[in-house]
């Protein structure tokens, strides 16, 4: 299987961001109803992990239905070596917190994956993420 759907998809919404003030953006509120989330009323409620829910459901793959970015090692198949389209997920502030970033991998360099995710700079954008936070990759399967 190749992940061509979930790129195509995920490259439409490229520059999706965040409205500043009182104002929030509709599409990142129907992220967050893909998620299993429709609580959520806001766009500065952390999104990386809703932005690839909504992904997953636009191309009928499975996903955790969570806000929590470390809930992405629980779905899919677990790979080494990914290919374009399969999720990273890493750890923030600290690697036995909860916090976490996700994206769909794109490339690699030495020390950087590139992907393109949600609530990167407040926006969908394809953005660097240090391989020395990674906790693993997962090649999403069809539901």
């Amino acid at each position: 299987m190749n992940n061509d759907d979930l790129i195509l998809k995920a490259v439409s919404m490229l520059g999706v961001r965040e409205i500043p003030g009182a104002a929030h953006n509709p599409i990142i509120l129907d992220f967050f109803k893909a998620a299993g989330h429709s609580w959520v009323k806001d766009d500065e409620t952390a999104w990386c992990s809703a932005f690839l829910c909504w992904l997953a459901e636009q191309c009928g793959r499975v996903h955790p239905y969570s806000l929590l970015a470390r809930d992405w090692l629980n779905v899919g198949i677990k790979v080494t070596e990914p290919i374009q389209g399969d999720i990273a997920i890493y750890w923030r502030v600290a690697a036995n917190t909860n916090y976490g970033h996700v994206h769909m991998w794109i490339n690699s360099t030495y020390e950087n994956n590139y992907g393109i995710g949600g609530n990167q700079s407040n926006m969908v954008s394809y953005a660097p993420y240090p391989k020395s936070k990674l906790l693993g990759y997962r090649r999403l399967e069809l539901k």
